[in-house]
C-alpha cells in the first residue's frame, strides 16, 4: 500500500517532469523560429527586400473639358455657331495610376509615356512616406513609352541598378513590382518566355519586347521587371489581354539610350544613318520566305556611306531584332539617339554580311532639304503658320497639282502650327511612304498622299 507522503512525491516528479518538458519544447520553439525564418529567405525575398524601396506608386490628375448643349448638333457650321452660344463647358477632374523606378538618388525616375503624358498634376508616393510629393515632367517619348519625371528630395533615394544588355536567358526567374488597382508594392514573380518578342507598334513598325509570365494588371504600367539579382532588366508596358500570363515590358537596352535624351534633352532626338529605305518585291518576299527594308538610297558621307552600306542592300536585322519592312526598320532606328551604334544584318547579292554604323545627329537643315528633294516642297512660316512657297516642276507635289499660298496645317496626323513643329515632325517621319498631308487653299481642306 502506497503511503500518501509518497504519493505526493510521485505526483510532484510528475508535475517537476511536466515543466521540465515544457521547458524544453519553449527553447527549441524560441531557438528554431530564426532559423525557420531564415531558411524561408529566398532569392525573390532578399531582391524585394532590396529593390523595393525604389520602386513608386504614381497617381496623375487630368483636367477634360467637354462641351454640353440643350440642343442636338446638326452638323452644320451655321447651325453649331448658332447653338454655340446655348452650351456650356464643364470641367472634369480625372485620375489614373501607375508605377514607376527611381533610376538616379537625385530623384529621377522612369516610367511610361502613357502614364503621364496627358496629366495636369503628376503624383509619387515614395515607400515609407505617408504624403505624396508633386513631381515634375523632364520628358517623355511616345514612341518608345518611357517618360523621366522628377521629385525634389532633400535627400538622396534609393535606386535601381541597370542589367548588362543582352543579358537574359530563356526561363530565367524575374520580378515585377508595381501598383496594380491601387494595390502599392505588389510582388509578382515569373519567368522570361521570350526575350526579344517582335510586336506590331499598330503604325505598321515593330517593337522588341520581354515576354513574361510574371502578372502585370493595370497599374503596373511604368514599374519595373528586375532579375534574381535586384537588377533592372525592363519597364513594364503591356499586358494581352485576351490571355493570362502573357505581359511585355521594355528592355533595359532601350531604357538606357532613351532616358539619358530624355534626361538631357527632354526628348529623344532623331537619329541619323543616311538611308532612305523601301520595300523590296513580293518575288523576293516568296524566295525567302520572309521580307526585309531595301537600301533605295545612300546619303554622300553619311554615316551609312562610311560603312559601306550600299544602294540595292537589303536590311535583314537592326541589332539581331528581324525587319521584314521598310517601317520596320525606321521604327526600330527610331529607338536610337545620336552617337548610338547600329549593328545591320544585310544581303547583299547572295552573301549575307553585318555591317555596324555610328549614329549621328541630323544635319543643319537636313528635314526641308528632304521635304524638297523628297517631294518637291518649299515651305516658310508666315502668322497664320505653314506656307507653301514653292513646288518643283515634274515632282511629286507638282504631279497631285499643290500651289505656292497653299497651307499644311497637319502632318502624318499630327498639328503643326509653327516652322519648329513642323519640321520635328518632318524629322520623325523622315523615310515614312507615303506621308499624309492636311492642307487648306483658301477656306477648303484637303488631304493628300505623296509621293
Amino acid at each position: 500500500m502506497i503511503s500518501r507522503k509518497a504519493e505526493a512525491c510521485g505526483a510532484w516528479c510528475v508535475v517537476r517532469g511536466a515543466c521540465k518538458l515544457l521547458l524544453v519544447t519553449a527553447l527549441v520553439t524560441l531557438f528554431a523560429l530564426p532559423s525557420l525564418a531564415y531558411e524561408r529567405r529566398s532569392a525573390v525575398v532578399d531582391t524585394v527586400a532590396k529593390a523595393g524601396p525604389a520602386v513608386v506608386n504614381i497617381r496623375t490628375e487630368q483636367i477634360v473639358q467637354r462641351r454640353s448643349s440643350p440642343f442636338f448638333g446638326f452638323g452644320d457650321s451655321f447651325f453649331d455657331d448658332f447653338f454655340r452660344q446655348f452650351s456650356q463647358t464643364r470641367s472634369y477632374r480625372t485620375q489614373a495610376l501607375g508605377s514607376g523606378a527611381i533610376i538616379d538618388s537625385r530623384g529621377y525616375l522612369v516610367t511610361n509615356a502613357h502614364v503621364v503624358e496627358k496629366a495636369s498634376k503628376i503624383y509619387v508616393a515614395l515607400p515609407g512616406e505617408r504624403k505624396e510629393r508633386e513631381a515634375s515632367l523632364v520628358g517623355l517619348d511616345p514612341a518608345t513609352d518611357l517618360a523621366v519625371i522628377r521629385v525634389i528630395t532633400e535627400q538622396s533615394l534609393p535606386s535601381l541598378t541597370f542589367a548588362d544588355d543582352d543579358d537574359l536567358l530563356l526561363g530565367e526567374t524575374v520580378i515585377a513590382i508595381g501598383n496594380p488597382l491601387g494595390l502599392e508594392n505588389s510582388v509578382t514573380t515569373g519567368v522570361v518566355s521570350a526575350p526579344k518578342r517582335r510586336l506590331p507598334d499598330g503604325e505598321g513598325g515593330v517593337a522588341a519586347f520581354i515576354q513574361t509570365d510574371a502578372l502585370i494588371n493595370p497599374g503596373n504600367s511604368g514599374g519595373p521587371l528586375l532579375d534574381i539579382n535586384g537588377r533592372l532588366i525592363g519597364i513594364n508596358t503591356a499586358i494581352a489581354q485576351q490571355a493570362q500570363g502573357i505581359g511585355f515590358a521594355i528592355p533595359v537596352k532601350v531604357v538606357r539610350r532613351v532616358v539619358n535624351d530624355l534626361v538631357v534633352h527632354g526628348r529623344l532626338r532623331s537619329a541619323y544613318a543616311g538611308i532612305l529605305p523601301g520595300e523590296i518585291s513580293r518575288t523576293m518576299v516568296k524566295s525567302r520566305g520572309a521580307g526585309g527594308a531595301l537600301v533605295t538610297e545612300v546619303d554622300y558621307g553619311s554615316p551609312a556611306a562610311k560603312a559601306g552600306i550600299r544602294v540595292a542592300d537589303v536590311v535583314l536585322e537592326l541589332d539581331g531584332v528581324q525587319t521584314d519592312s521598310a517601317s520596320e526598320y525606321l521604327a526600330l532606328l527610331r529607338t536610337y539617339p545620336p552617337g548610338a551604334k547600329i549593328t545591320l544584318t544585310l544581303l547583299r547579292g547572295e552573301e549575307v554580311l553585318s555591317e555596324t554604323i555610328n549614329l549621328e545627329e541630323l544635319p543643319p537643315g537636313y528635314a526641308l532639304h528632304y521635304l524638297e528633294r523628297i517631294f518637291g516642297l518649299l515651305v516658310e512660316e508666315d502668322r497664320q503658320g505653314i506656307v507653301i512657297t514653292k513646288v518643283l516642276s515634274k515632282s511629286p507635289a507638282a504631279q497631285i497639282e499643290l500651289r505656292p499660298g497653299d497651307r499644311i496645317t497637319e502632318l502624318a496626323g499630327v498639328r503643326v502650327d509653327n516652322l519648329d513643329a513642323f519640321v520635328a515632325r518632318v524629322e520623325e517621319t523622315l523615310g515614312h511612304l507615303p506621308l499624309r498631308f492636311t492642307l487648306f487653299r483658301g477656306q477648303r481642306g484637303y488631304l493628300a498622299e505623296m509621293p
